[in-house]
């Protein structure tokens, strides 16, 4: 096994021990399983010696116990290769060093998990492994080549972490103050989250109502990266989470229909604010309301969490654990947080994955109950027809909204045909709650 030590030593030659070792894994790829942890997105403050020390440190016992091995690459990046019946120990492992980084604008920028790190199965996926191991040989070396597209792609993002100036308090104070007079309600946005058959014929059963980020930096802050400290968006999120509720207090200012969910900050639920909004609305608005709670803010403070989580519930609202992957999933207890829903986060792998990764998904989605797990981020009809066969029913994402929409124009051009209780195709029509963007 190769120490930390012995591997910042010999730096340079890492990539051609990862190159050598893979070579030699074809042979034995059965029940082997890797996984990259791609530390060199991260800022340059948080890649200092000593911090890629404690990372690689994280898997230490398994490296001792001969479960895996590990590779400390040019620009901090670990590769650690294992066998399979180890997975649980790894993703703790993983999930370890993902705290330890947790402040930087990597994690804060992710929607799916994929910026910090990638899994495999060395069975399914050894021709991308070897991909990823000849391009980091030829990174090294100074030699351009068709290998060289995973580390362009880390440059790529780090690149796109640097656009923009830094947010600085000064710039959040002037953000704050206009955003306390500005009319936000042209920059909320609505996305549905709906039932799907076979046909991929929607059925709306509530819809999420957000602000979007992407439309205040353009209007507010063109030029300037809001991701760009953790802390100061943070505080942002707060600021955003009081004009959303006071816009909902209005009904003139959203249009609200159905149930709706919104994604509140655990300490916005804790504030004189959402006081004020949940005593000037009606029990029955709030039977109507989904809080969305994000996974990191939860776990940043269980006991504010669990606080925060038993009020709201008793005043009427039901709460949703938003953000969680196929590997946080697995680690978290739907009824023991007691929350009412889960949304996972869409990712190819949970296709490419396997029929073992399937079976633990499935299982997962049993113990959630298929009712009260959202398969969000959708971007296609694959991953409808994955969450079908793992028992999902509930989907979120573009392709969703493109389905409202399509259905919206079917059942428009009905009625001006003269209506009917069926649809183009002779199926029967469903009721679509919300708008499409």
């Amino acid at each position: 096994m190769v120490s930390f030590q012995e591997s910042q030593n010999r730096l340079p030659s890492q990539e051609n021990l990862f190159l050598d070792y893979v070579h030699r894994l074809e042979r034995h790829k059965e029940g082997r399983r890797a996984v990259h942890i791609h530390l060199s997105g991260l800022r340059p403050f948080n890649r200092r010696r000593q911090h890629i020390r404690t990372a690689a440190n994280s898997f230490e016992t398994l490296i001792k116990e001969v479960m895996g091995q590990l590779f400390v690459l040019k620009g901090s990046d670990l590769v650690f290769i294992y066998k399979g019946e180890t997975q649980p120990r790894v993703e703790t492992a993983v999930q370890q060093v993902r705290f330890l980084f947790s402040d930087d604008p990597l994690l804060e920028e992710e929607t799916d998990g994929r910026n910090f790190a990638t899994w495999y199965h060395v069975e399914t996926d050894f021709g991308e492994i070897l991909h990823l191991a000849q391009g980091l040989v030829n990174v090294e070396q100074g030699r351009p080549g068709e290998g060289d597209n995973r580390p362009d792609a880390r440059t790529s993002l780090k690149a796109r972490q640097d656009q923009g100036k830094p947010l600085t308090p000064e710039m959040l104070g002037r953000v704050e103050a206009a955003l306390e007079r500005a009319d936000l309600s042209n920059l909320v946005r609505r996305q549905g989250i709906c039932r799907v058959d076979g046909h991929m014929v929607p059925e709306a059963v509530f819809s999420e109502l957000f602000i979007s980020i992407r439309d205040l930096r353009e209007t507010l802050l063109p030029g300037v990266n809001l991701l760009s400290n953790r802390w100061l968006f943070r505080h942002l999120t707060n600021t955003l989470d009081r004009r959303m509720l006071a816009m909902l207090s209005r009904t003139d200012a959203i249009t609200v229909s159905g149930e709706i969910s919104v994604n509140l900050n655990v300490s916005t639920l804790l504030s004189p604010e959402f006081t004020a909004f949940d005593q000037s609305i009606t029990a029955s608005r709030r039977g109507m309301m989904i809080i969305e709670v994000q996974e990191m803010d939860i776990f940043s403070d269980l006991n504010a969490y669990l606080f925060a989580r038993e009020f709201v519930q008793e005043k009427g609202y039901r709460v949703c654990l938003d953000g969680l992957t196929h590997h946080t999933m697995s680690m978290i207890d739907r009824e023991r947080l007691g929350a009412d829903l889960v949304k996972l986060l869409w990712h190819p792998e949970l296709v490419d994955g396997g029929e073992e990764m399937h079976e633990e998904i499935r299982a997962m989605v049993a113990l959630s109950g298929e009712s009260r797990v959202v398969l969000c981020r959708v971007e296609d009809r694959e991953a409808v027809d994955f969450g079908h066969a793992v028992g999902i029913t509930l989907f979120q994402g573009r392709y969703i909204e493109s389905l409202i929409a399509e259905n919206n124009r079917r059942r428009e051009l009905l009625r001006r045909k003269g209506g009917s209780n069926t649809s183009i195709d002779g199926r029967p029509r469903t009721a679509v709650i919300g708008r499409p963007h």
